[in-house]
């Protein structure tokens, strides 16, 4: 199937997502925001580790199935038309993200241990020994509506040609058509159903993995692990391709991508399955308000619980300070971050706040 296809007719569910990661306008009438929704209220079926093993759907109709999707288009609704942002004096104040300088020369080079780069938002360069790992690669100029608030963190033109990539969801902010196309040679791992997708842009190395489902590619095995959250882009329909989580293992280090996710049970499992840990780089943004949010987005606090749940050596905290996709600034989650640790009596010093551009020697 060509791109064409992949260009039709959207549903009521892409016109929402369109709207939830590219934002539009709002028109605040003051209401107070509902409380959070209880799982229990809201369909929640199991706790246990074996949940995370029960059938979750197939093509065209994936699903949670500890959990199935609280999220409809009146909430959505709700959210962009009719309740106050809470944070709306704070965003009065210009975002303070910090950014290093780096060219990324050192890239066509083999790394003789092991180095991260944050590019902005969810994108990061894991540099292992010979190979070069790009997550959620986003280095275009926008994410739908939405333009980037931060240059990336390295060119594109600087990823070397036999880099290989891994994808956690459909979502414009973490699959960017434009950065595809100028990475077409590089090698995609997908969750089930983006794999015609990607050929649509010119990718020609695609494999496509189930939740539990690893691979390898030279010295990496990466596997495909679930997450809570849910699919959608204009012209596919809501949940239509599956959404995940990456393990990704290279010698004797394992990292952990968390791509999209609530907080769920599922980072125990993972800890109990893989561990031990060296590198979590988990989402901390886009997580306001609570009652819209909860289900799909963890907050600080529950970032940094689902690192002590994974039993990770370092925690990288992402999906921050690129694109202002929800109530509170973009500049705002580390900062809660650190407030979280200290309520809980945790340590900052294994939290590595990234600069737009840094790189980070994992030792």
């Amino acid at each position: 199937m060509g791109r064409r296809k992949f260009l039709g007719k959207a549903g009521l569910w892409s016109l929402a997502a369109a709207g939830f990661t590219g934002g539009c306008a709002r028109v605040n009438l003051g209401l107070k925001a509902p409380e959070p929704p209880r799982p229990e209220a809201q369909g929640f079926r199991s706790a246990e580790p074996a949940s995370l093993y029960w059938p979750h759907g197939g093509p065209g109709h994936w699903l949670n199935p500890w959990w199935p999707s609280p999220l409809s288009r009146t909430n959505l609704f709700k959210w962009k038309f009719l309740y106050r942002n809470e944070f709306a004096g704070a965003r009065r104040q210009p975002p303070r993200v910090p950014v290093a300088a780096n060219a990324g020369d050192y890239l066509a080079r083999p790394e003789h241990s092991a180095s991260i780069t944050s590019v902005g938002h969810c994108t990061y360069v894991i540099k292992d020994g010979p190979g070069t790992l790009l997550t959620d690669p986003h280095f275009g100029p926008r994410a739908f509506l939405y333009g980037r608030h931060q240059e990336p963190g390295v060119p594109v033109g600087k990823v070397p040609g036999d880099a290989l990539a891994v994808l956690s969801h459909n979502h414009y902010d973490h699959l960017d058509a434009w950065t595809v196309e100028r990475l077409a040679g590089a090698a995609w791992y997908v969750p089930v159903g983006l794999g015609e997708y990607l050929r649509s842009l010119g990718a020609k190395k695609v494999v496509e993995l189930d939740w539990w489902q690893s691979a390898t590619h030279g010295r990496w095995t990466l596997t495909c692990l679930p997450a809570q959250h849910w699919s959608n882009r204009v012209g596919m329909a809501r949940d239509a391709t599956l959404w995940c989580a990456w393990m990704l293992e290279a010698g004797e280090r394992r990292y952990f991508y968390g791509g999209d996710s609530g907080y769920f049970h599922g980072f125990a499992e993972f800890a109990r399955k893989f561990g031990p840990i060296d590198v979590a780089m988990l989402s901390i943004g886009a997580y306001e308000p609570r009652w819209m949010m909860r289900y799909a987005h963890m907050n600080p606090g529950e970032g940094h619980q689902a690192f002590l749940d994974l039993k990770a050596r370092w925690m990288l905290p992402m999906h921050w300070g690129v694109f202002d996709l929800t109530d509170e600034p973009i500049d705002e989650p580390p900062r809660a971050l650190a407030q979280a640790v200290k309520e809980k009596g945790g340590d900052m010093g294994r939290v590595k706040v990234l600069a737009v551009g840094e790189r980070w020697e994992v030792g």
